[in-house]
């Protein structure tokens, strides 16, 4: 059933039928939730062509600090320019009161592979970037590590899937991993917990020749 025909059946139900439905759905849920895992590091790709990916992400890396929780970005393609996410991030990359930095944000790239032209120096930006990313993903003390941009890395060649599978065994049980960027090769996909695929339906620079905007796109 979709949901359009749940939404109308749900409309045209009584008082009473709607709140024994609601019951039993509850029911439902709790028998779901009661064989389930209570905790578990997940490995979790965001792909595809459309736009939000590093944004979705951003978004758990802003719940993560909410929590109190130690995360590290690591950008591999950004990084010639400053993302206004650094900025507005700032606070939390400061030490307070001898306790260590919340958030340890580094942005390792030089900028779009169409601007460098320079694949030799991209791989070697790209492979620096991830073993600085390795440090973290390592580290327990690191809830979260977002790596922005290592789908097209790896799809360019400048890191291999084989080392990045292998980084994300070295991961410690409770610790989560954020892969983001279109074109995410299959192993990844095959190893990851979480994948979701942006679709891209219309874009205002395709559409209507609109440059990228600071606060939408950066």
């Amino acid at each position: 059933m979709n949901q359009s025909m749940e939404t109308s059946q749900a409309t045209n139900l009584t008082t009473e039928q709607y709140k024994r439905k609601m019951e039993r759905r509850k029911e439902v849920q709790d028998q779901r939730l009661a064989g389930m895992v209570a905790e578990k590091g997940l490995v979790i790709v965001h792909t595809g062509n459309g736009k939000g990916k590093t944004t979705a992400a951003l978004g758990m890396v802003l719940r993560s600090l909410g929590h109190g929780y130690r995360v590290a970005i690591i950008q591999f393609i950004k990084g010639a320019w400053e993302p206004a996410e650094k900025a507005a991030f700032d606070p939390w990359t400061r030490a307070i009161a001898n306790k260590p930095a919340q958030l340890e944000f580094h942005a390792m790239g030089e900028g779009f592979t169409w601007e460098t032209q320079d694949r030799q120096r991209d791989t070697q930006l790209a492979q620096q970037a991830w073993e600085k990313a390795l440090t973290y993903i390592a580290n327990p003390d690191f809830r979260l590590i977002f790596l922005d941009e290592i789908n097209i890395a790896l799809k360019l060649g400048y890191l291999s899937e084989a080392q990045v599978l292998a980084g994300l065994d070295q991961k410690p049980e409770k610790s989560h991993i954020i892969l983001t960027g279109r074109g995410a090769t299959q192993g990844l996909i095959d190893r990851a917990d979480l994948v979701t695929e942006m679709t891209l339906v219309k874009h205002p620079f395709r559409e209507q020749g609109v440059k990228a905007q600071p606060g939408i796109e950066f």
